[in-house]
């Protein structure tokens, strides 16, 4: 089975309280999974990895072989297809759970979109900022 895993992190501040937005869609573009959750406090990088780990282990769960990956996160791409070392110390164990994750995966294809082709997942991690500062007060 293939699916459409549409993912992005937002921060407020960088770093800053963070959250991811996740949405798994069927070929037919019906969504099969959705996730606007939280992270605590994180780099807009950090947030980025987290949602990308968490659509593809949704994938996963749906028992997905072939996905392909639509992200604004450009340094995302680039370390995973090799062109950039992952020197960040803090991303070396996200990047290190996302090769993993790869790796059972049959096939993953990533496109690189701008935010109008990402406004369902850039959304879900917005309301997932905007949820947790209602919940402080």
């Amino acid at each position: 089975m293939r699916v459409h895993v549409y993912t992005d992190g937002a921060c407020w501040g960088n770093p800053g309280p963070a959250a991811i937005g996740v949405v798994v869609k069927d070929d037919s573009q019906k969504i099969l999974h959705q996730l606007s959750h939280y992270i605590g406090e994180g780099t807009n990088n950090q947030a980025e990895y987290r949602a990308v780990i968490a659509g593809l282990s949704a994938a996963l769960n749906l028992k997905a072989q072939d996905v392909v990956l639509y992200l604004d996160s450009e340094l995302i791409m680039k370390q995973l297809s090799g062109e950039y070392k992952v020197k960040n110390r803090l991303l070396q164990p996200l990047f290190l759970q996302l090769l993993q994750l790869k790796k059972k995966l049959g096939s993953l294809h990533i496109e690189h979109v701008g935010h109008y082709g990402n406004e369902e997942a850039h959304n879900l991690a917005k309301q997932a900022l905007k949820n947790q500062s209602k919940n402080r007060k």
